[in-house]
């Protein structure tokens, strides 16, 4: 890659981020800016509705201006630049006060990749509105009856014709509510072994027989969703990959999914939370603390160490190498660090943190370590991803059935 072409780049992003966003002025002031930790935080339905128009309003900017899609193929309408361009952008745009993306995170990070690399034309033809932000996606893989048992799903597809009919429930769905089209996967040949006769579908979250239900967590917040299949008709132009080969597009989408947030986009908060731990010692008075100390420091210490492995995995995904079992791991040690941060941070804020006082910094650790608790079960649960490192990493024999 030439240095040069790099410098130009980057010297556009910021020309474009100083014209269209705000620098943040103060960065890790206690007191400043929002108190909120946890992602899954309970909001009316007004602030929603206007996060994800600000989100979307920005998205189409981005896209427009030509850093919204920046390692995706021109076809499409990517920029087919390397990792070290998006790297380069996503560090500046870190210094800028945009719109929360959250809302993308599934959108882009899996749903977008299954469309492009497993999807029909009219799939593809999908794949840049969702980069845009005109759309949203969302990813329907877990079952009341199976959960991270992926493989272990009920939903039926029954072929008719030029059309595969679907019955079924997924559950824990994040951002369906808001998501136009989904990724989802059925079972199509329920006497086939159990990795096999499974099928993907692009599903349009509109369709006739698609009902959608927020589930309520205990963080008050409504991320998660059930949703019913009940007679949903779906073209077979939008099936992704072959017929009974959809656990192909599973683990590849399963694989993005536990990279996320292992870089700049931070998925699951660990540099926002590690932030705020560093703030709240100084102001409880916490700093000369010897055993503090060393806690912040070794929470720190993984915190490098998850981004030194994310960079990793962008050298391997430019080399051209899948994403692999060994990504696991980035979804594990997120998870538990973020677990690690929030417990240290409730502790020190002693009674404030239980109960909310009002005072600004304190019950968010509530909030968070609330959050915690959902985040090491979605995705693949901490069983899961510890099974999958010792098995298919470390090639430690199976645990007995």
């Amino acid at each position: 890659m030439d240095a040069a072409d790099l410098d130009a780049f980057l010297a556009k992003a910021a020309e474009f981020l100083e014209s269209n966003a705000s620098r943040r002025e103060v960065r890790g002031e206690w007191g400043v800016g929002s108190d909120v930790l946890a992602a899954y935080a309970k909001v009316s339905e007004e602030v929603e509705a206007q996060r994800i128009a600000d989100a979307r309003q920005w998205k189409a900017l981005e896209f427009d201006q030509g850093f919204g899609w920046i390692t995706g193929p021109p076809e499409l309408g990517g920029r087919g630049l390397a990792p070290e361009h998006e790297r380069g952008y996503l560090e500046l745009r870190a210094d800028y006060d945009i719109p929360t993306l959250s809302v993308y995170t599934i959108s882009l990070g899996m749903v977008a990749p299954a469309f492009e690399q497993y999807g029909s034309e009219e799939v593809r033809n999908l794949v840049p509105k969702l980069w845009r932000g005109d759309l949203i996606g969302c990813q329907l893989f877990s079952e009341p009856t199976n959960g991270s048992d992926v493989a272990g799903l009920i939903t039926r597809a029954r072929r008719d014709g030029d059309e595969w009919v679907i019955d079924g429930q997924k559950v824990w769905t994040s951002v369906a509510q808001h998501s136009q089209w989904g990724l989802l996967l059925t079972r199509s040949n329920p006497d086939a072994p159990k990795h096999s006769g499974i099928t993907a579908f692009a599903l349009d979250m509109s369709a006739p027989g698609v009902e959608v239900r927020p589930l309520v967590m205990i963080t008050g917040g409504t991320e998660f969703n059930e949703v019913f299949l009940n007679q949903v008709r779906v073209p077979d132009n939008y099936r992704l990959g072959e017929v009974d080969q959809g656990w192909k597009v599973a683990i590849s989408t399963l694989m993005n999914e536990r990279a996320l947030g292992a870089g700049g986009a931070d998925l699951f908060g660990v540099n926002q939370a590690l932030l705020r731990l560093r703030m709240t010692i100084q102001q409880v008075g916490a700093s000369g603390n010897p055993l503090v100390r060393n806690e912040y420091a070794r929470l720190y210490s993984m915190a490098e160490t998850i981004r030194y492995q994310a960079q990793a995995a962008d050298e391997r995904r430019r080399a051209g190498m899948p994403p692999g079992p060994a990504e696991s791991v980035f979804k594990l040690a997120n998870t538990n660090t973020l677990t690690q941060i929030a417990s240290l941070g409730l502790q020190l804020c002693g009674g404030a943190g239980v109960a909310d006082t009002g005072e600004w910094g304190k019950y968010a650790w509530a909030e968070l370590v609330l959050m915690g608790a959902g985040m090491r079960i979605a995705g693949g649960t901490d069983e899961v991803m510890r099974n999958i490192l010792a098995e298919r990493v470390l090639g430690l024999p199976k645990e007995p059935s």
